[in-house]
């Protein structure tokens, strides 16, 4: 066949392997950057960049939990490993890859041990995702989520001397009316490495506000980390 009549054909052959490549995608509809896949580079997913933490100590945290299993059996995870939906196993978006959590399903007290070796879930406000076998354990597989505590099991480092910073931006977290929750959550954000202070205001709460940075645009970029944990938070200035 002369040349000229060959050429559709291969333009054909590579369109369609172009469209197949496209079809190809993580299992939040995103994509990762590269360098993303390593435990605390930054990496994008559906247009949000994560900035994952560089350390896990004393991490706490609330939220839904969900589980993933037969679709992505044997499917890479974030850390390079191979997805085994029987390990006891999670996916999370900021914990350093590699890390060990106690989840707590809240209604049972019910816990279990898993290592983070996954990136997501990137579906709604959920915060963890479980393998089928971490699941099973809390009863989580029939309802599909569940409301969860997670608690990074380690040491916890001393905090950082942040005394020459100063500034009139804050993140705030929370509001209570029980001064107690607001200490408490206080006491969270230290173990974690936060600065934060409880402040009473207009609204006749004690406001649990994270920092301060020195101007909003450092307050905004924390803020991205923060509301992931909490999804209410925003930024405040004195």
């Amino acid at each position: 066949m002369p040349p000229a009549l060959r050429w559709p054909r291969n333009c054909l052959l590579l369109l369609l392997c172009a469209l197949l490549l496209a079809g190809c995608g993580s299992r939040g509809g995103g994509s990762w950057r590269k360098g993303g896949v390593t435990g605390t580079k930054p990496y994008t997913v559906r247009g949000k960049t994560y900035y994952p933490l560089k350390s896990a100590h004393g991490f706490v945290g609330e939220g839904d939990a969900s589980w993933y299993g037969p679709g992505f059996h044997g499917k890479t995870t974030a850390n390079g490993e191979r997805y085994n939906q029987y390990a006891m196993t999670a996916a999370h978006k900021l914990l350093p890859l590699g890390t060990k959590v106690r989840v707590t399903r809240m209604s049972t007290g019910r816990s279990i041990i898993v290592r983070i070796n996954d990136r997501g879930p990137f579906v709604g406000d959920r915060v963890i995702d479980l393998s089928r076998a971490a699941a099973t354990q809390l009863s989580i597989i029939g309802p599909g989520t569940g409301r969860v505590r997670i608690q990074s099991l380690g040491g916890v480092p001393q905090m950082r001397s942040d005394g020459d910073i100063t500034g009139s931006y804050f993140v705030q977290i929370g509001a209570f009316a029980n001064k107690d929750n607001a200490d408490r959550l206080t006491k969270d954000l230290a173990r974690a490495g936060h600065k934060s202070r409880m402040h009473f205001g207009s609204n006749n709460m004690w406001n649990v506000q994270a920092g301060p940075w020195p101007d909003s645009f450092g307050a905004q970029k924390q803020l991205e980390i923060f509301s992931i944990l909490y999804p209410g938070a925003f930024v405040v200035g004195d």
